[in-house]
C-alpha cells in the first residue's frame, strides 16, 4: 500500500469528493422547487462522508478514525436514503437515480476496505 501522508490521499476521500460535488448538482434541482429539507439533507449526509473521513484521520489514532470511518459508512446509506426520496419526488430518473446510488455504495465499499485495513493493523 502506498504511504498515506493526508487525508487528500485516501480513494475514498477522493470518492466521496465526487459523490459530494454530484450531490450538489441534484440540490440545486431541488433548490428551485423549494425543497430545501431535502437539499440540505442530501448535501448535508455526502459532506458528512468526507468530513468525517479528514476528521478521524486528523486524529492520528486507528481506533478513532475507526470510529470516523463508521460514521462516514452511516452517511453513504444516509445518502443513499435520500436519492429514494429524490427520485419519488422526480429529482432524478431512475438511470440517474441508479448510478448516484451505485457512486454511494462504491465509496462505502471504500470505506470498508480501509476500515479492514486499520482493524488488521489494530489487532
Amino acid at each position: 500500500m502506498a504511504r498515506i501522508n493526508k487525508f487528500e490521499d485516501l480513494d475514498c476521500w477522493k470518492e466521496a469528493r465526487n459523490l459530494t460535488s454530484k450531490t450538489y448538482r441534484i440540490a440545486k434541482k431541488m433548490v428551485v422547487k423549494k425543497d430545501f429539507k431535502l437539499a440540505g439533507q442530501l448535501t448535508g449526509a455526502s459532506l458528512s462522508i468526507m468530513n468525517n473521513i479528514a476528521e478521524g484521520f486528523g486524529n492520528k489514532s486507528n481506533a478513532e478514525f475507526l470510529r470516523f470511518l463508521i460514521y462516514s459508512r452511516r452517511s453513504c446509506c444516509e445518502v443513499q436514503n435520500c436519492l429514494y426520496v429524490a427520485m419519488d419526488q422526480q429529482y432524478l430518473n431512475n438511470i440517474e437515480f441508479q448510478k448516484f446510488y451505485d457512486h454511494a455504495s462504491n465509496v462505502r465499499k471504500l470505506i470498508d476496505g480501509l476500515i479492514r485495513y486499520l482493524k488488521k493493523q489494530t489487532n
